[in-house]
């Protein structure tokens, strides 16, 4: 039930939250998959970098704790994308599996309520230099997931959304 109220939740904030512009490139019995494509007018090297201080530019209203900062992603492989409670709990969103400097950041991560309901995501970033930036492709696939999780794919794909555009912005200016 919690589950299900957090869900509804997430998807009501991310429908009005500023999104990338994304695309559910596919969606079926057991899962989904979502994907975004921005143009960041940055090298690879700063997108790269930005990626792993995900406690810079995640939104506070998509954590546990109510403080992006608490949350940290190293980029480097097995590491932890980690986040600390005020209480001295903690939450392992996901271990990062890929690490190719500058190219591509691959972690593992049922990320939210998705946690609750034993599914698989693969979070990917792939950055491509193009027109003096770079084209940042970000996909999060979701598999194992029971028919409940697969009608909320818009909420999750509100949420992820959101991070790109915020990813972006803060690569660009600073700011998320």
């Amino acid at each position: 039930m919690r589950s299900m109220i957090l869900a509804a939740g997430a998807a009501l904030a991310f429908a009005m939250a500023p999104t990338a512009q994304a695309e559910v490139v596919d969606k079926g019995a057991y899962g989904f998959r979502l994907k975004y494509v921005q143009q960041v007018a940055a090298p690879p090297e700063k997108v790269f970098k930005a990626i792993g201080e995900i406690g810079r530019w995640w939104s506070d209203a998509h954590t546990y704790s109510g403080k992006a900062a608490n949350m940290t992603m190293p980029l480097s492989a097995n590491a932890c994308f980690c986040e600390t409670l005020p209480d001295g709990g903690g939450v392992r969103h996901g271990v990062v599996e890929l690490v190719i400097p500058n190219r591509q950041v691959r972690i593992a991560a049922a990320m939210g309520p998705l946690q609750d309901e034993g599914v698989s995501g693969a979070w990917a970033f792939d950055l491509k230099p193009k027109d003096g930036g770079t084209e940042l492709t970000v996909t999060y696939n979701v598999g194992g997931a029971r028919d409940f999780i697969v009608s909320i794919a818009p909420g999750v794909d509100g949420v992820m959304g959101e991070g790109v555009a915020r990813l972006k912005r803060y690569v660009e200016t600073g700011r998320p």
